[in-house]
């Protein structure tokens, strides 16, 4: 959503195009506990006004003149136990082989319409709550004005539904699709990409504070919501206009974790925990940063050095959104898993000395 909220205020008049998919999928057994809904093939539209940029800012030609825009996104299950999905998205596409080739990802925020109830619907342990989370990649194979203003694609993605564990369960889904499309462009008579030369781009290292937040839950369902704190500081240094590559380190406070050690214990589901394990946890991480100007998308790779109780591996994966609000202010969402396992979604701020 901060994608297209950012990407909307740079409106080029008279020049945009839309599209209209249909796609035809499987859903994919990351998790066995899924098994017993995946059942028939999801089919759905994707529905998408698309801005192209024109040249005008620095990243736009670093990137080849993408596109930007938002997208209306349905999934038919054919379950209904599982239901159906409906989302909206902020994405942007990026083209190569002078632009035959088209890659897309869009991050946005999805309604299903039957989630997990203990009573009603107790067999859905891939959404626990109405509001999910959701990614969609696609890579396409595109004729753009394959005849006057109308063109056509083909190609595959993967759809991906999880609310974040803010409610559980949260077994979440990916699907394997295949999409036909057809678009319309509109352009203005006068519209031209602009070309500049750019000097070489480079910073200092750079030191950097953050604190994150957010909600979620146990994977036991019935132990509630509990927030969650996580402190981090890293060094960040900036290669190229479009690259920066961070090291740190992040302290964990989940509270979640405090009511699962305890639940485990006392009922002696797992007799090795006494109940005093600490549920804290110390990371360290290695990272990248990819620049859009103002915006910019975050990966890290990180190891639990301080790990008293066993949760899904010593490993984890953040990944999502960073906005420079100003020089040296930040604000951040970003999704923290455990390989498709997702921990949270994390929002935070942060500053840059």
């Amino acid at each position: 959503m901060f994608c297209a909220s950012f990407a909307l205020a740079q409106t080029q008049p008279n020049t945009f195009w839309v599209e209209g998919q249909y796609y035809y999928g499987t859903i994919l057994r990351h998790n066995k506990d899924i098994a017993h809904l995946v059942q028939r093939h999801p089919t759905g539209l994707v529905l998408s006004y698309n801005q192209p940029t024109d040249g005008s800012k620095r990243w736009h030609q670093e990137f080849g003149y993408p596109d930007y825009g938002i997208s209306l996104v349905t999934q038919f299950s054919g379950n209904p136990t599982l239901g159906d999905n409906y989302g909206l998205y902020g994405h942007l596409n990026f083209y190569v082989l002078n632009r035959k080739l088209r890659m897309r990802i869009g991050q946005g925020i999805a309604y299903n319409t039957n989630p997990f109830d203990l009573e009603t619907n107790f067999k859905n342990n891939a959404y626990g709550s109405h509001f999910l989370s959701t990614t969609y990649l696609q890579f396409s194979a595109a004729r753009i004005r394959l005849w006057k203003e109308w063109g056509v694609q083909l190609g595959v993605g993967l759809l991906h539904y999880s609310n974040g564990n803010f409610k559980a369960p949260n077994s979440s889904t990916n699907a394997l699709i295949f999409h036909a499309a057809v678009d319309y462009h509109k352009s203005s008579d006068t519209f031209q990409r602009k070309d500049s030369i750019y000097e070489p781009y480079s910073e200092p290292i750079h030191f950097n504070a953050v604190l994150r937040g957010g909600i979620n839950q146990s994977d036991y369902v019935g132990l509630g919501s509990h927030p969650f704190w996580v402190v981090s500081a890293y060094a960040d240094k900036r290669v190229s206009y479009k690259s920066s590559l961070q090291l740190g380190a992040d302290l964990f406070v989940a509270y979640f974790l405090k009511e699962e050690i305890e639940y485990l214990s006392r009922s002696g589901l797992n007799p090795r925990l006494t109940g005093d394990e600490d549920y804290k946890r110390v990371g360290i991480f290695a990272g990248h940063e990819l620049h859009f100007d103002a915006l910019s998308v975050v990966s890290q790779f990180g190891y639990y050095l301080y790990y008293p109780y066993d949760f899904e591996g010593r490993t984890y994966i953040r990944a999502g959104l960073k906005y420079r609000f100003a020089r040296n202010l930040f604000g951040v969402i970003t999704l923290k898993s455990h390989g498709a396992k997702v921990e949270g979604v994390e929002f935070g701020i942060g500053f840059r000395m």
